[in-house]
């Protein structure tokens, strides 16, 4: 009896997605083969995953937002399919497309050689900040969010680089924890304990919404006695000191500085990919990718290699976009496994389509948010019911874990395969 692997790398968003994707639905509409048995080998470097989306809540206060709310174990959220899944604790080092295996590295420094029949690279991206990347345990994030919290509680100067969503929704998270709340109808803290500066380096917050949006969201954040700066950049920045004593000095692009007892640098991510061929990627460092396919069709890849998620080249990001690709990429991949087991010709492909509206919400503390869906500007009140309230945690955050979002295949309108794109 023989073992083929459908590999995933990452076990955060995309590749619990892509695991139990494949579990459900690829694996058992395979056809039979003497002999051989189909299973899914999950790589993450954390035994749990970790909900990052509740990131800028959770590093403030464990008050506010326990990490039982934020942290789920990986390997009980599997046991439907205990005897066609593995997990492997590790972060993957290499990849030998020749042999069609990965080298993994565990967290006592082992490397494993894991094989595969197909490859599913959902390896994601991780934030300039150390406070929403998870790259060993939870205890150890929990470590840097005690010792984060602790500085916190004597802070009175904190500046966030950066305008994303992570930048606002951080900023407003500490602004209402140091200054309170202004009230019903106060337009800043009577006594604000503290100053919360956000540096943007762009005309205005929140690329994806409008500028209408963005403003709205300074609003709240002057509420709660947080200022905006723009079209500044920050461009390093020095720490000195120690405890009660560090303090950051943040250089700006106009040559200008501040000093800080807090600096959080969120001025963007980068894809994990670093271990793959330099030609695997993109101008960006991420998995170039047919952005119809999701395949990954450089040469020195071979066949029957995917992407999904933050670190593919098809996507500008986010979890919303996942729920689009996901069945696109694991559809392709069972059409691939399919004529690979039978020699037949490849079936018709799935295509992605990206959804490029104005969608995104950003809570801005503990009662307000700004923000769009399906290129619609929607009320305070909505996004504080849908994210503010708890990140999403209550609505999505068990159903990932569990795959429950993925339990039925959706419809789909195939699209006849050209020569050059099967890789069955």
């Amino acid at each position: 009896m023989s073992t083929e692997t459908i590999l995933v790398l990452g076990g955060s968003f995309a590749g619990l997605s892509a695991a139990h994707y494949a579990l459900r639905h690829t694996i058992p509409q395979l056809p039979k083969k003497s002999g051989t048995t189909y299973t899914v080998t999950l790589v993450n470097p954390s035994k749990d995953f970790y909900w990052r989306i509740a990131g800028p809540r959770a590093v403030v206060s464990k008050k506010l937002l326990p990490p039982s709310k934020y942290f789920y174990p990986i390997e009980p959220a599997f046991a439907y399919a205990k005897d066609k899944f593995t997990f492997v604790q590790g972060s993957a080092t290499a990849v030998d497309s020749a042999t069609q295996t990965v080298t993994v590295t565990t967290p006592s420094g082992e490397q494993k050689s894991i094989p595969y029949l197909a490859l599913i690279i959902a390896t994601g991206v991780s934030t300039a900040s150390p406070l929403w990347n998870q790259t060993s345990t939870a205890a150890a994030l929990e470590a840097e969010y005690d010792g984060f919290q602790k500085k916190l509680l004597s802070a009175k100067t904190v500046v966030i680089g950066g305008g994303g969503p992570v930048a606002v929704e951080t900023a407003g998270e500490i602004a209402e924890y140091l200054n309170g709340a202004p009230g019903f109808m106060g337009s800043q803290p009577k006594n604000p304990k503290a100053k919360v500066t956000i540096v943007c380096g762009d005309k205005k917050m929140l690329p994806v919404l409008r500028e209408a949006i963005s403003k709205q969201a300074e609003t709240f954040l002057k509420r709660l006695g947080a200022d905006v700066v723009y079209n500044i950049r920050v461009v390093g920045s020095t720490t000195s000191g120690s405890g009660a004593g560090e303090k950051t000095v943040v250089q700006l692009s106009d040559g200008k500085s501040i000093e800080a007892d807090i600096y959080i640098d969120a001025t963007g991510v980068r894809p994990n990919t670093s271990f793959l061929p330099n030609d695997w990627l993109d101008n960006r460092d991420r998995v170039a990718c047919n952005p119809k396919t999701l395949r990954v069709e450089v040469s020195s890849a071979g066949k029957r290699v995917y992407v999904v998620g933050d670190a593919g080249s098809y996507t500008r990001g986010g979890v919303m976009d996942q729920a689009d690709a996901i069945p696109v990429a694991m559809t392709n991949l069972k059409t691939d496994l399919v004529a690979h087991i039978t020699g037949k010709a490849a079936g018709p492909d799935r295509h992605y389509t990206a959804n490029l509206k104005e969608q995104q919400f950003v809570p801005v503390g503990t009662q307000k948010g700004v923000g769009a869906m399906g290129g619609n500007r929607v009320p305070s009140v909505m996004v504080w019911m849908i994210k503010g309230r708890d990140y999403m945690i209550g609505m999505l955050a068990e159903k990932t874990v569990n795959g429950e979002s993925f339990k039925k295949e959706t419809k789909w309108q195939p699209v006849a395969a050209k020569a050059g794109l099967s890789q069955g």
